[in-house]
């Protein structure tokens, strides 16, 4: 999963939420310099990552995929996945995105001296094109995909994910409507530990 799914995941508990958003950029035990509830979140994201990237339903979304993407796919699925989520996510939440995506942004900004060198490199172009939005809007994806594909020197293809992500559209989503909610059902449990 990505941005937005791991800061939904999280649930309102902004130290968790901090620690889930971050935990890409935290390796090995480099964990251990955080406060508790951030360790909490960044053990979180890595349970998250470790269930999705098992789980059946991803691997069938990959494979549909995997011959415009290779090793790409999973990361191409994952932004397909927060796409689905942010075009549906009157389903999965109470509050209105924008209003989800500003909690978020002033979770990170009030602790922006704790994000790691990767994040607060990324955090000012995040909130200038307001990432967690765009992923609902296929227009604002393809700025999001081409900007990830410059940064593999386009070796990922990424910049048609968009036309793929439209060939496949019906067939991803429902993958996506059947993962989602078990991948939440776990998260609660992984929370609730």
């Amino acid at each position: 999963m990505n941005f937005l799914a791991h800061a939904h995941l999280s649930g309102n508990n902004k130290e968790l939420l901090f620690g889930n958003f971050i935990a890409d950029s935290v390796k090995g035990k480099q964990y251990e310099r955080f406060a508790v509830g951030i360790q909490k979140g960044i053990w979180l994201h890595r349970h998250i990552d470790t269930f999705t990237d098992k789980h059946t339903i991803v691997g069938q979304s990959k494979q549909r995929i995997r011959n415009k993407f290779g090793l790409f796919s999973g990361i191409v699925v994952d932004i397909f996945y927060d796409h689905f989520l942010a075009a549906n996510w009157s389903y999965f939440h109470n509050e209105e995105l924008s209003e989800f995506s500003v909690f978020v942004y002033t979770i990170l900004a009030h602790r922006f001296f704790l994000l790691p060198n990767y994040v607060k490199h990324i955090f000012p172009f995040m909130i200038a094109q307001n990432w967690l939005n765009a992923y609902a809007n296929k227009a604002d994806l393809k700025y999001i995909f081409y900007g990830m594909d410059r940064r593999t020197a386009f070796r990922s293809g990424m910049q048609i994910a968009v036309e793929v992500l439209e060939d496949n559209y019906e067939l991803l989503r429902d993958d996506f409507f059947i993962f989602y909610p078990e991948l939440i059902e776990y998260s609660l449990k992984q929370r609730a530990q």
